[in-house]
């Protein structure tokens, strides 16, 4: 959800890499019916394993979840978003991938905000 947001928000301005600690089969059809009902496509989309090289050379990682873990990269920032996760309140199906996907953007957007403001490059992340 988050590369997809990202890729909506930032365009060409920031590059922009999905992975995962533990990443599943295929994409969760859920996550895609809501990120496609606010105008992202993330069907052409296969999940991946995190790549240790991929890791070095981004200058920002960002996990998300209580349980993702990285190893830490001399030189490469991280970030954990500890995500909202509306199960643990008896939310399920699409109203909780709707509360996750809008957590997950408001967060996205904050972090393009505060790359604009503070990098005025296009960083990689």
């Amino acid at each position: 959800m988050a590369a997809g947001l990202m890729r909506k928000v930032a365009a060409d301005s920031v590059d922009v890499y999905s992975a995962g600690t533990r990443p599943g089969a295929e994409i969760n059809a859920l996550s895609a019916e809501v990120l496609a009902e606010v105008g992202v496509d993330i069907t052409d989309q296969t999940p991946k394993a995190l790549d240790p090289d991929l890791v070095e050379r981004v200058d920002l990682v960002v996990t998300l979840g209580r349980e993702a873990e990285v190893d830490p990269v001399s030189g490469t920032r991280f970030e954990n978003w500890d995500t909202d996760e509306p199960s643990e309140r008896g939310i399920d199906g699409i109203e909780r991938m709707r509360l996750v996907r809008d957590d997950i953007a408001a967060r996205v957007d904050e972090l393009a905000a505060r790359l604009r403001r503070t990098t005025g490059l296009s960083p990689n992340i």
